[in-house]
């Protein structure tokens, strides 16, 4: 079999790691749809919710300097592994409080932590072996598959979480998380990757590991173009954790009287959004100039998609604009990421990768940290009946629970349009493709 397995071209291997990788994310998304709602039970406040969130990404930040540069000197096969083992291990830790009575909120903070500490060895491995196993010209259909997979579990996980939590308990839910993980696990056992010869572009001994921890962010400075793209798609995760990933969930909640089963739908809706946007990238790979998936469809999606979630009043009109917003993200996230592999060194992504990582996703935390007081303590009592912004606000969103979240959307409307369009007004951003050169490697021989 291993040597079957070794005879497979690149694309072949990454198939095979990108399906195993697609069935673990299929039981963790169903695990923390399951505890989210859990999590509102206890509560019945977006607040809770919105540090799920902010935990899940504060040491996934602190980590990953440190992740990167360790990627970039370790068998990336083995930190793939360790990490989707390590995150493993929380779901068995939850599995096991829940069983005997004594989880808590806090407890789903501290697994969300140290999970997110985990993914931050394990994402930029995955996206860095990419550039060692497939040519250029496969990137942008490859990132279409890979957001095929977060959005086939985003369609799978809600419809499934419901099911299993009312005929089986939220400890089956997890079990079948950790069979999923073991399946992610098994086809990196068989599947050897390219090793990347180091110190390429530097000419220069192995430098210390605290040294090398400046690289990543040293190599974005050095490029303005690159540096002024990962400044926007900071502003642009902000704006969408605001919203989309932090208050959605309890807007939805709050507008329907707690109804689960709109929220498994709206859910859905997202999830096939990004199904079908994932396949459209694909198969079509993207336009010609990246940027334009960047800055000109993410205007768009924010304009369009963010505006109907806001004045929307049903679950309906919510999975139609959230299905429409969210066709166009695989098309976003493979125009960024296609230029990054063909911009960065492959022996220099995992710290630069974790180094772009680390300040993008930095937003993700500060919008959920705010995003929950924004909404419980100020937007939603100004927008309850008589209250402050509901005389201007409420024959446009309607007023009562879930209408302050509604507001939020439509701040964000406005704000993710003008943060994506403004990647137009930089010469440096604007003609990244053209005056930053490509490295020069187009796929690395394929390891026996």
């Amino acid at each position: 079999m291993t040597k079957r397995i070794a005879q497979l071209t690149g694309m072949q291997k990454f198939t095979l790691i990108w399906f195993g990788q697609m069935l673990s994310q299929f039981g963790t998304a169903t695990t923390r749809f399951s505890l989210m709602i859990w999590a509102y039970q206890q509560t019945g406040q977006a607040t809770p919710l919105a540090l799920l969130g902010f935990f899940s990404y504060i040491l996934f930040i602190l980590v990953s300097p440190v992740a990167g540069v360790l990627v970039d000197r370790l068998d990336r096969r083995l930190v793939m592994i360790l990490g989707d083992f390590g995150a493993a291990l929380m779901t068995l830790f939850l599995l096991i409080l829940y069983m005997g009575g004594g989880l808590q909120i806090w407890h789903l903070y501290v697994a969300e932590a140290l999970t997110g500490a985990f993914e931050a060895f394990q994402m930029p491995a995955y996206s860095a072996s990419i550039s060692t196993l497939v040519p250029k010209k496969q990137y942008a259909r490859v990132s279409g598959m890979r957001s095929f997979a977060e959005a086939a579990a985003q369609v799978i996980a809600p419809a499934l979480a419901a099911r299993l939590l009312s005929a089986f308990g939220l400890n089956v839910v997890m079990m079948i998380d950790l069979i999923s993980f073991s399946l992610a696990v098994l086809p990196l056992l068989f599947i050897s990757l390219p090793r990347v010869a180091q110190n390429v572009t530097e000419n220069a001994p192995r430098k210390h590991i605290l040294s090398d921890l400046a690289t990543g962010f040293r190599y974005i400075k050095e490029r303005q173009g690159l540096l002024g793209m990962m400044l926007i798609y900071f502003g642009i995760n902000l704006t969408a954790s605001l919203t989309y990933f932090a208050i959605l969930a309890p807007m939805v909640l709050a507008r329907t009287g707690g109804d689960e089963i709109a929220l498994g739908n709206v859910q859905a809706a997202l999830g096939v959004g990004g199904i079908i946007g994932g396949v459209l990238m694909s198969v079509w790979g993207g336009p010609k100039r990246r940027v334009h998936g960047i800055y000109l469809i993410g205007a768009f999606s924010f304009l369009a998609g963010d505006f109907l979630m806001a004045v929307g009043r049903t679950p309906e009109v919510w999975m139609f604009a959230i299905l429409f917003a969210t066709i166009f993200v695989p098309i976003i996230v493979g125009s960024k990421q296609t230029i990054w592999q063909s911009k960065v060194p492959p022996e220099l992504q995992g710290r630069v990768f974790a180094a772009r990582g680390a300040v993008e996703m930095l937003a993700m935390p500060i919008g959920y940290l705010a995003a929950g007081p924004l909404a419980d303590k100020l937007l939603e009592p100004a927008m309850q009946s008589g209250g402050a912004l509901a005389g201007i606000f409420g024959g446009l969103l309607g007023t009562g629970p879930g209408a302050g979240m509604a507001f939020m959307f439509l701040c964000t409307s406005i704000a993710g349009t003008v943060i994506c369009l403004s990647g137009y007004l930089f010469p440096k951003v604007r003609n990244i493709e053209k005056d930053l050169p490509d490295h020069t490697l187009d796929g690395l021989p394929t390891a026996t």
